[in-house]
């Protein structure tokens, strides 16, 4: 899913007794406490590694794909640049395989957003409401519970302009109105051209007391450690987004004007998974999560 740039993208007593039993027990207190920071640091820093792409994997590769990761994305309509969706009704294979959820909705380009007429914001809200109708109802099509947090998918980068704000939180506030989380794929890369606006951050910024799951792209080497697929994935925080709960590492194709210092990509320039067969040409993005299901669209 290549993101553009929209130009305008906690003492001591005082008592002598009290004293030596503390001076017996502080040493275990501080044994406990550094053991409880130690797990507590861990778990923040646990990552998970997932993919996402925009055409079904088919499900014979489901296995040999969870060997290495721990979710996929799911599309509940058309990606982008596609005429169908070929994730459509695989959600139970998908989740029988092992995998947690990216669930997506692809969004509205700004074209389709803008009017002629002086009312272009309106337009833009009727749309947003009506979209987040479509993605609540392919979500229950699909099986996923309620609660499950689906992800628009905003290709646009930079300073979101007024029509793109207004369908962006219209759509939020519809699917939670329906019953599901709302997120946001967007990018995370600061836009030289348009004041340095990462547009997670503008996004964040502008959108009230919403709560909103955040899925940043940032490709570029660093931060990005380019198509690897580490043990320890990164943190998403590590994007430059620090409050990302997912993170969109490495594209295929490989964005040579974003990870120009990237060098471990294919000849081909895309991302390849292990175990799956070369002939099959199964480029992937890369992810990394704070959960092996962001989504939390597992039934079990």
């Amino acid at each position: 899913m290549p993101i553009m740039l929209l130009m305008n993208e906690r003492g001591f007593s005082h008592s002598v007794r009290s004293f030596k039993i503390k001076c017996v027990r502080f040493p275990f207190f501080l044994f406990a406490l550094a053991l409880s920071l130690s797990s507590a640091s861990s778990t923040a820093q646990t990552s998970y590694l997932g993919f996402d792409r925009n055409t079904y994997p088919g499900d014979t590769n489901l296995k040999a794909l969870h060997q290495t990761f721990s979710y996929t994305g799911y599309w509940l309509n058309n990606p982008p640049g596609e005429k169908t969706n070929t994730w459509s009704g695989h959600r139970a294979a998908v989740e029988s395989a092992g995998f947690g959820f990216l669930v997506l909705f692809n969004g509205r380009l700004y074209a389709e957003l803008k009017s002629a007429e002086l009312k272009s914001v309106a337009k833009a809200t009727r749309l947003g409401k009506s979209d987040a109708q479509a993605a609540a109802a392919a979500a229950r099509r699909e099986g996923f519970p309620a609660h499950t947090i689906i992800f628009l998918d905003q290709e646009q980068g930079g300073r979101m302009l007024p029509e793109q704000k207004a369908y962006i939180y219209a759509w939020v506030d519809g699917v939670t109105a329906a019953g599901f989380g709302a997120g946001i794929y967007c990018s995370g890369i600061a836009a030289v051209d348009d004041g340095n606006v990462v547009t997670a951050e503008d996004i964040r910024a502008n959108a009230g007391s919403r709560a909103i799951v955040y899925w940043a792209i940032n490709d570029a080497c660093p931060p990005s450690p380019g198509c690897v697929l580490p043990a320890r994935p990164p943190r998403p925080a590590q994007s430059g987004v620090d409050f990302a709960e997912v993170w969109q590492f490495a594209q295929s194709p490989w964005r040579k004007d974003v990870a120009a210092h990237c060098t471990n990509y294919s000849s081909d320039g895309n991302c390849y998974p292990p175990g799956v067969a070369a002939a099959q040409q199964l480029h992937l993005d890369l992810d990394a999560a704070t959960s092996p299901d962001p989504s939390q669209g597992r039934t079990r």
